[in-house]
């Protein structure tokens, strides 16, 4: 199966990023992918750098943004993984992934579990935990485990999706660090970010898809310095090997992938078979003191 990603930077306004995602998707369709997955939030600049109400207005065209990305699935035959500002009810948000089949249909949606509340990523101001759980969704190409940015630090997260049948990972991810940090944190940073994630492909011998935003988005407050997104997007096989990764530029990043992969990784590494139930009660507590 031929898989696409879409890393960006953010244009000048919500119109031209749509439409920009739009040629993105068109592109990757006709190089053959039969999945593409896009950043987190892809529609607008990544607001939650800041406290303002004026940006929940960027949910009042929920259902209008789910028919449209349907019928962009729809008209290339893929399906197509998004990242949606969800507005629920009056005061009730979601940070959420829409996935549409390549026939336009909706597949499902997941709710970000995981909302992080950092200098410069005050996603609990905007978003309410999800409340659906941790459920695959099932579509043409696949079982697909899609998770969202914060979630990939939470090795349950990835587990669970695993152990309910997920056959490829999938983060839509808006991360990145400030120019006040030094080189070598930089370094780290992104070194960690990678690594764990290929530690879930690994740990679950399942393949796995991260699409990052790439650029500097200014701080709209002028409170913060701002974040410069680093990109390096990537999608690895079953062993955490990589396939594909994109560096800082704008890019669509394609991979194979093999889903029998999954089953001869597991037949010598059987990590699912020699997990001990019985003995993780201590992981449903915040902290076993």
């Amino acid at each position: 199966m031929r898989v696409a990603l879409v890393q960006q930077k953010y244009c000048k306004d919500r119109a031209d990023m749509v439409a920009d995602t739009t040629r993105q998707i068109e592109e990757a369709s006709q190089h053959g992918a039969e999945l593409v997955v896009l950043q987190e939030l892809h529609q607008t600049e990544y607001f939650c750098q800041t406290e303002d109400v004026k940006f929940f207005e960027y949910a009042d065209n929920y259902e209008n943004d789910i028919a449209y990305w349907s019928s962009v699935a729809k008209q290339n035959s893929v399906v197509l993984v998004t990242s949606l500002f969800e507005r629920r009810a009056a005061g009730l948000y979601h940070n959420t992934a829409v996935v549409f089949d390549s026939d336009g249909s909706m597949a499902g949606k997941y709710r970000k579990m995981h909302i992080p509340d950092d200098p410069g990523f005050y996603e609990k101001f905007y978003f309410t935990p999800g409340d659906i759980g941790f459920e695959p969704i099932d579509t043409s190409v696949g079982r697909l485990g899609v998770l969202i940015c914060w979630d990939q630090w939470y090795p349950e997260a990835a587990r669970i999706m695993t152990l309910k049948g997920a056959e490829i990972l999938i983060y839509p991810t808006a991360i990145g660090w400030f120019e006040s940090d030094s080189q070598s944190e930089k370094e780290r940073q992104l070194d960690s970010w990678i690594t764990i994630q290929r530690s879930h492909a690994i740990a679950n011998a399942v393949p796995l898809i991260s699409c990052n935003r790439v650029g500097f988005e200014a701080d709209s407050s002028g409170v913060m310095e701002g974040v410069e997104f680093w990109g390096h997007s990537f999608i690895c096989g079953a062993q955490g090997e990589m396939l594909s990764q994109a560096h800082t530029d704008e890019t669509i990043l394609y991979a194979d992938i093999d889903h029998s992969r999954t089953k001869e990784v597991r037949d010598i590494w059987p990590f699912l078979r020699d997990r001990r139930v019985d003995e993780y009660s201590c992981l449903l507590r915040r902290y076993c003191d």
